[in-house]
């Protein structure tokens, strides 16, 4: 019986990586379009200034600083602010002026924002 002859053998070639690059790409692009990272929040503030609205009642100012939290002038603990705030309201959405002081980070500020917003206080205004 004879032998088949194919012809001369043909050099193994490497398979080409560029399309499997192509749909990792791709895949990546869609993955970080249709992610979502975390959770986006505002924080609802008015802006000071003529058109802020009337001051009505007891000053209210909240001074931020790195390492205490004062209200008008006074020392506070952070647990004790909203509730010593209240009195000082005559209604919830009552102006407080909150402002940073003393190289205060943005964190600091917010975490004060945040306490006072859970609490149910709405009229915050950031002043420098």
């Amino acid at each position: 019986m004879a032998g088949f002859d194919f012809g001369t053998e043909r050099p193994h070639r490497r398979p080409s990586l560029t399309p499997m690059v192509d749909v990792v790409f791709l895949l990546l692009v869609f993955f970080m379009l249709a992610a979502r990272f975390g959770l986006d929040r505002a924080i609802p503030l008015s802006p000071a200034g003529p058109d802020a609205g009337e001051y009505r009642g007891a000053p209210r100012l909240v001074t931020v600083t790195p390492d205490a939290l004062r209200l008008n002038g006074r020392p506070v603990a952070p647990e004790a602010l909203v509730s010593r705030l209240v009195p000082l309201m005559p209604a919830s959405d009552a102006t407080i002026v909150v402002r940073s002081r003393d190289g205060a980070t943005l964190q600091d500020v917010v975490v004060v924002l945040d306490r006072l917003g859970n609490a149910g206080l709405t009229g915050l205004v950031l002043a420098e």
